[in-house]
């Protein structure tokens, strides 16, 4: 699936949601607070009764589950973290597993250097401008999975919320 129609079902989620949204506005009698004079109240309510449930600050520790009344422990955020660094390292050996050792193994190895800078000369380009058919465009954006460059969002936006 193209990013394109991932764009073109996030818009038709968004209208639908916008529809939902506009149907509901300014019926506030069915919120499921005793606040229904205001969202702001609404939610300033039930802020008080999460402090009011947890500590002063309404964040009990909980590291069984993620949930907007709790906050996992220090240590499970570390453990969290360390998770989190091993799958960006994807087992990377520890000669390579920082920027810093990158930068010296490649700053002196000249023909490695030199092999990428070639390879990046025939890439699409960042930073640079590049002027690209519109052959060359659609190939680059169907090599990202991106799909066609000329999609027109607005008018999948405007046809979804009908």
């Amino acid at each position: 699936m193209s990013l394109a129609t991932r764009i073109t079902e996030l818009a038709q989620a968004i209208a639908a949601d916008v529809k939902s949204l506009k149907a509901a506005q300014g019926n506030l009698s069915v919120l499921n607070t005793t606040a229904k004079t205001s969202l702001v109240a609404a939610i300033n309510e039930v802020l008080q009764l999460a402090q009011a449930a947890g500590s002063s600050s309404g964040a009990a520790i909980n590291d069984a589950a993620a949930s907007a009344g709790s906050t996992f422990s220090s240590s499970h955020i570390i453990t969290l973290l360390a998770d989190l660094k091993n799958q960006i390292l994807g087992g990377a050996s520890s000669a390579l597993d920082t920027l810093a050792e990158i930068e010296a193994r490649f700053g002196t190895d000249e023909t490695a250097v030199a092999n990428l800078l070639t390879a990046v000369g025939n890439r699409l380009s960042f930073a640079d401008a590049q002027s690209l058919t519109a052959a060359q465009q659609l190939q680059a954006c169907a090599n990202l999975g991106i799909g066609d460059p000329t999609t027109d969002f607005l008018a999948a936006y405007t046809a979804a919320k009908g």
